[in-house]
């Protein structure tokens, strides 16, 4: 994933996550970190909350995704794959540098599943 689209702290961040996860998962537990980076597509609907990124494969991240087909999941995706995006019109996915989280990943997950959609 391009600098322009994620940055060096943020990646790091997303890798300390990554590595946090798996030491409590060890032991049975599991840590609901807020999201870390949220991308969207300025010409359709999609959007991204990403918590984390597997130590084993950095390429590969844990997040809330929203094809915008009114079925936000949360599950693995590609980072080169979410960087491949093309809206409608064939712009680029694009980094919100205004998010701020306010809650833990469950929180915005358990709104997109009532909404439909995530709301961030």
């Amino acid at each position: 994933m391009s600098a322009k689209l994620m940055t060096k702290a943020h990646r790091a961040q997303l890798a300390q996550n990554g590595i946090a996860q798996r030491q409590v998962r060890n032991r049975g537990e599991y840590i609901d970190f807020p999201p870390v980076e949220k991308f969207f597509t300025l010409d359709a609907v999609a959007t991204w909350l990403l918590i984390e990124v597997y130590p084993a494969d950095l390429n590969i991240a844990l997040g809330l995704c929203d094809l915008g087909v009114g079925l936000p999941e949360l599950g693995d995706v590609s980072l080169a794959e979410i960087e491949a995006v093309r809206g409608p019109f064939g712009l680029h996915v694009e980094r919100d540098m205004s998010f701020l989280p306010k809650k833990p990943l469950s929180a915005y997950a358990r709104e997109a599943h009532r909404a439909g959609r995530i709301i961030a």
